[in-house]
């Protein structure tokens, strides 16, 4: 994925077995070092994405493993064009990048064919609050082969001044307030109630989360395609019943154009959006800066949000890496309760766990994440098949454009699954 809305299918990665990490020779530090200078003179190379690493917590991890190991940090930023092979390269080199960020739907695909160290005691160490959602995209086959850094999902986005304006004086609780919201707004005439277009599939995705249903199943041994399933069918119903609300595409995804840029225009009442696309639209309007507000997807009853994609990205160590207990070390401090709290409060991502609610006050996109993500969240299938299923065209968001321009969805289920099920099939 191109930064679309977050790194759901960021890296990519290999693993070899720990046996296979390390060496013994005098630039290893494998074994574990004691002492002040035990790492002096050392540089640990951390390989992160393009926007993933923001200022404030680049210079407080940096300064505080520096302080604590007396190593230096090497932060090597990457694009995420053609990161996939990269950094499957790099790992099957003999000097690759210590510690990596690989996107968490993405993690078992990498993890399966080798290239990442086995994390399970630092797991217990440092994030054994952390919710079981948060944690699953980092393991595969029970073993923890990356550890979750950041994690975000969907909210709404929406413009105060068109709310107000269609007379709509507090925020919906539930799926029927918000599209009487939307009926308002369309009825005040002024503004699109909201912008959707046809193929924004991580929405979606949170939708089957919302009805309990996967994309894919199992058939013998292999994963072939469920979108016939009757609960697919009707979390598809739902996308459409807001998509009729917008004039936006059908054969679009939410980056064509981009939607905060268009919502950047002060003509659409909201967007299903991440938080950081606040700062997009901002850049393109300055003016709209006090308008923008946010609120939770909200679901049938207000005791429930809506069902939402946690995308985001983990953290892993390469197996290869020679210095295995230096990369634990920057782990344990890029990933300490503190600093992920300072990165929620800086980047406006989602908490880890119940007891991290506290560092989203004040960081209102942040705030209207939390419920949802504690509550509602899920990812897309955590099976190593998964990995070519988004490669463009995704047959998933195909199956969405047919659906809403009037293909039933079972007929649009049906047109899909062949090309659905070869890549599930495809080998890894």
């Amino acid at each position: 994925m191109k930064r679309k809305l977050i790194a759901a299918v960021g890296v990519a990665g290999m693993m070899i077995g720990l046996a296979a990490c390390g060496s013994d020779d005098g630039d290893s530090n494998s074994g574990k070092k004691t002492g002040p200078d035990s790492y002096k003179g050392e540089t640990l190379t951390v390989w992160t994405m393009s926007g993933s690493n923001p200022p404030g917590w680049t210079k407080t991890v940096t300064d505080e493993f520096e302080k604590k190991t007396k190593a230096e940090l090497e932060i090597e930023v990457q694009d995420w064009n053609g990161i996939q092979q990269k950094v499957t390269t790099a790992l099957s080199e003999s000097n690759p990048p210590d510690v990596l960020e690989i996107g968490n739907t993405q993690t078992p695909a990498y993890a399966k064919t080798g290239g990442l160290a086995d994390l399970g005691d630092l797991k217990k160490e440092i994030g054994s609050a952390w919710a079981d959602g948060v944690n699953q995209p980092s393991m595969y086959d029970g073993k923890q082969y990356a550890l979750p850094w950041y994690v975000g999902n969907r909210v709404v986005m929406y413009n105060k001044k068109v709310f107000k304006d269609a007379g709509i004086t507090e925020t919906p609780k539930t799926r029927a307030d918000l599209f009487k919201a939307f009926d308002a707004i369309k009825e005040k005439g002024d503004a699109e109630p909201i912008y959707l277009p046809g193929q924004n599939w991580y929405f979606f995705d949170g939708l089957l989360v919302g009805k309990d249903v996967s994309p894919v199943k199992k058939k013998g041994d292999k994963y072939v395609s469920n979108l016939a399933d009757p609960k697919a069918a009707e979390a598809m119903d739902v996308y459409k019943q807001y998509q009729s609300y917008s004039k936006a595409p059908k054969d679009k995804d939410e980056a064509t154009p981009q939607q905060a840029e268009v919502f950047a225009k002060g003509k659409t009442g909201a967007v299903i959006a991440m938080g950081y696309e606040a700062g997009t639209a901002i850049k393109a309007n300055p003016k709209l800066k006090d308008d923008i507000g946010f609120f939770t997807i909200p679901g049938e009853t207000a005791d429930k949000p809506e069902g939402v994609f946690l995308g985001g990205s983990n953290l892993a160590v390469a197996a290869g890496s020679k210095k295995q207990e230096l990369a634990k070390e920057f782990l344990k401090i890029a990933l300490s309760e503190k600093n992920d709290g300072a990165l929620i409060k800086e980047a406006g991502w989602s908490p880890k766990s119940d007891a991290m609610q506290q560092y989203t006050v004040g960081q209102p996109a942040a705030e209207a994440a939390g419920p949802a993500a504690a509550k509602s969240g899920g990812t897309t299938p955590l099976i190593p098949e998964w990995a070519p299923v988004e490669n463009p065209p995704n047959p998933i968001k195909t199956y969405m454009t047919l659906v809403l321009q009037g293909k039933s969805p079972a007929d649009a289920a049906k047109q899909v699954e062949g090309e659905l099920d070869k890549r599930l099939s495809q080998q890894q």
